[in-house]
């Protein structure tokens, strides 16, 4: 079996509100904005679609309100196939840090990292970040 590696992004994010950012990154309504083009919430389990045919399932497998919450995907059996995303506020700058702790295969670390980019652009699009 392949090592997963690991990546940790962080991105400041002037956002005005911590109920905003929350409810972008933990509720279905949020996740569509700038992370799946529908999500589907079961109390735990999660289905993200994007376009007309890529669908993944996930679940919740933790989560603290304006802190962080995890997903597991389902449907690899992969025991490193997780991410999760947390939010903090700097005092220092006045900003929401959004941490994103995610894994892939090591020849898709670029890759993963730029979906990220432009997911985190899209959210701050979405939310006026």
């Amino acid at each position: 079996m392949e090592k997963a590696k690991k990546i940790h992004l962080e991105y400041a994010l002037n956002a005005t509100s911590k109920t905003i950012l929350w409810n972008a990154i933990s509720t279905p309504n949020g996740l569509e904005g700038w992370f799946a083009d529908q999500v589907e919430s079961n109390g735990k389990h999660v289905t993200f679609h994007w376009g007309k045919s890529e669908c993944r399932q996930a679940e919740v497998t933790a989560i603290r309100a304006y802190s962080h919450i995890r997903f597991h995907w389902k449907d690899d059996g992969i025991s490193y196939n997780m991410f999760e995303i947390k939010m903090s506020y700097s005092e220092l700058t006045n900003d929401f840090v959004l941490e994103v702790i995610d894994y892939c295969a090591p020849d898709d670390e670029d890759d993963l990292i730029d979906i990220w980019d432009k997911s985190i652009k899209t959210l701050r699009q979405t939310c006026g970040f």
